[in-house]
């Protein structure tokens, strides 16, 4: 058997890479340095750990992350498996039980004959045999350096920010309501709990936001923040509106007391199976905890509330991979060095897991001395990859799994659903699936 890869970085890109080693009937060692140091984020030393929030997006038949969750899923990914045992109420969207969760794939990981945790930090690049670097976005000032040593480039930050959370049993639930916008929701239950505002309560909390003091920060003042995660105290700043057409829109909700729609809304998703804390969805920050209890609390229904959690800003660290990487992942200038999760810039937890198996995969065939299969552009994970791997490295940011991200139609099936975006999107899918087929069709026969 040839040498043990290592994976550096115990999150779910690592701990899916180092599955799919496994899998491949391959030793996996895992390098995880919590709880011998621990990151600002995190709270345990589980594997997996989910930290920003407790949603892997949408699972509505024919979105994109739809698709892409079903691929991994084909291709036995074990956190999809984890994801669906860990899973809680969301409305449409794949949301689980944090802790639920990360038990089960330490459970699996740890069982796992083949694979060794080892619970220490790495510092450097491994030098010698195959390794997949998937330390996610709080990678290590050592590690990181090491990294810029070895591409020949500077690092790339943004900042990235959490949503607190507050406990369920302190929601004022004859101001609150239960609700999915537009009633939308998997299995027709009202999975968000929301908070009305009227104008003048908005605009009294805008106010408050506004003038609110935030903690002092340590990143220079040129990092920038992520779009798709920006903090509510920076949306505020960009309009009065802003918040209202963004986390707080009130489309698709009726308030039960007026039968109108709010002129505002706060949602709440469920943190856990026990249903006993919910999470402010979009309302990470970076205010002072002091100021995030006295604001919160302007929020109808929270008055009272007690916040398990605040919110928190971070660092997040990425390379800029179209410069650096494959198709395949791995680095050009060293092929046993493979990247994988968010440190590759990709936006989201599904996103981080599918790199994660599309490294631990092609890291497997490269230990074997077997050419590695990719996967279809017109798939979901083929098109991940292929951003990863080529888009504009001038001008490169962190993206989530859109339909963008996917080979456009050709021409006649693009006129003949050119006024129907909801078909054409199936029509996308439909061509992914049937090429995801072939791909495994072509893996059975080659395993044969």
């Amino acid at each position: 058997m040839p040498p043990p890869i290592r994976i550096v970085g115990g999150g779910l890109a690592g701990s899916e890479a180092a599955w799919q080693v496994a899998r491949a009937g391959l030793r996996a060692v895992l390098h995880e340095m919590r709880p011998v140091r621990n990151t600002p984020a995190h709270q345990t030393d589980r594997l997996a750990e989910l930290v920003c929030s407790n949603s892997l997006k949408t699972d509505r038949e024919g979105a994109a992350p739809w698709l892409l969750k079903q691929e991994l899923r084909k291709l036995d990914s074990l956190l999809m498996r984890a994801a669906e045992t860990a899973r809680v109420p969301g409305g449409n969207a794949l949301t689980v039980d944090r802790t639920v969760f990360s038990e089960e794939v330490t459970r699996a990981i740890e069982s796992h004959p083949l694979i060794e945790i080892r619970r220490e930090e790495v510092c450097e690049i491994p030098d010698d045999g195959i390794a997949i670097i998937a330390t996610g976005p709080l990678t290590s000032d050592a590690l990181a350096a090491s990294i810029a040593r070895l591409t020949g480039t500077d690092r790339l930050f943004f900042f990235d920010s959490i949503s607190p959370i507050v406990d369920a049993e302190t929601v004022d639930m004859t101001v609150a309501f239960r609700a999915s916008r537009y009633g939308k929701s998997l299995d027709g239950t009202d999975d968000y709990v929301n908070c009305p505002f009227n104008r003048e309560q908005y605009e009294a909390f805008l106010d408050a936001l506004l003038a609110a003091q935030s903690v002092e920060s340590h990143m220079p003042e040129n990092t920038p923040f992520f779009e798709a995660c920006l903090p509510i105290e920076e949306l505020a700043r960009r309009g009065r509106e802003t918040l209202r057409f963004g986390p707080m829109k009130p489309v698709g909700l009726t308030d039960p007391r007026t039968g109108c729609r709010p002129y505002a809304a706060v949602q709440l998703r469920q943190e856990n199976l026990r249903a006993d804390s919910y999470n402010l969805v979009g309302f990470q920050n970076h205010l002072k905890y002091g100021e995030q209890s006295r604001i919160l609390r302007l929020i109808p229904g929270l008055e009272n509330a007690e916040f398990l959690r605040f919110g928190q800003i971070h660092r997040n660290t990425y390379i800029n991979a179209p410069a650096l990487l494959t198709p395949q992942l791995h680095l050009r200038v060293r092929p046993a060095v493979f990247f994988a999760g968010q440190i590759s810039g990709v936006e989201g937890y599904v996103e981080a897991i599918a790199t994660g198996l599309m490294a631990g995969r092609n890291a497997a065939a490269l230990a074997k001395g077997e050419p590695a299969r990719a996967l279809p552009r017109e798939t979901a994970l083929g098109s991940l990859a292929h951003y990863i791997s080529g888009a504009d490295p001038s001008n490169y940011q962190p993206a989530n799994i859109t339909f963008d991200l996917l080979p456009p139609l050709d021409e006649a099936s693009r006129k003949k659903f050119r006024r129907d975006k909801k078909a054409r999107q199936e029509e996308v899918c439909r061509i992914a699936a049937a090429k995801m087929e072939e791909y495994r069709h072509e893996l059975a026969r080659g395993t044969d």
